[in-house]
């Protein structure tokens, strides 16, 4: 896949509010200051599209990217540190659980897990989630410029076995870096597979 234009469209504050359209539509997730931000600039290959910000749990709406005039790259908040009130918190995360559960044109979540963490149990508790929803998702996991190919590999591995007694079947595994550019062609790649999945047979 080839991102030729991405603009950012809206920001809402919950399902209701989310745009009326039937363009289809992938989303990013992760604990905060997982590098959401910068994933999307990554992909869209515009440095300033998603604002990247040293404080955690800044992205507080759900925000739509148009790309290519015919899908929406959709930006969640982060779970997780942010910096908020408990009531604050507890309505991202209705809105959160809203768009997930019930948006119909949502193809695939791609949760963010930072690489150089041991599994960290709100990751967990999230995927949890997740699959107990029958909510399709992949991983990316971040930052991977910041480790050794074998330390990286070890931590995904220590992962991916705690999420085995959460989940059943073995997610899609990706790696990113913002940095290097790593993963970008691969990310991309599994966006294109999702619209595949729902293009008809002729």
């Amino acid at each position: 896949m080839k991102i030729q234009s991405a603009v950012f469209e809206m920001s809402s504050p919950d399902l209701k509010t989310c745009p009326d359209s039937d363009l289809w539509e992938v989303a990013l997730i992760g604990r905060s200051n997982v590098g959401k931000s910068s994933l999307i600039n990554l992909l869209t290959g515009q440095k300033d599209l998603a604002k990247v910000s040293a404080t955690p749990g800044k992205t507080k709406l759900i925000n739509f990217f148009l790309i290519n005039g015919s899908w929406n790259l959709v930006d969640l908040p982060g779970y997780g540190y942010a910096k908020v009130s408990q009531r604050d918190r507890r309505e991202f995360s209705k809105a959160i659980a809203g768009y997930l559960e019930h948006r119909p044109n949502l193809r695939r979540v791609f949760v963010l897990i930072d690489s150089r963490l041991s599994p960290q149990a709100i990751d967990l508790e999230f995927l949890h989630w997740l699959s107990g929803r029958e909510v399709p998702f992949s991983l990316i996991f971040t930052k991977v410029d910041k480790l050794k190919a074998r330390a990286l590999q070890e931590n995904i591995a220590g992962f991916l076995a705690a999420l085995s007694g959460v989940c059943e079947g073995a997610p899609e595994v990706l790696v990113s870096s913002a940095k290097s550019r790593e993963g970008r062609v691969e990310i991309l790649r599994a966006i294109q597979e999702c619209w595949e999945e729902e293009a008809p047979a002729d």
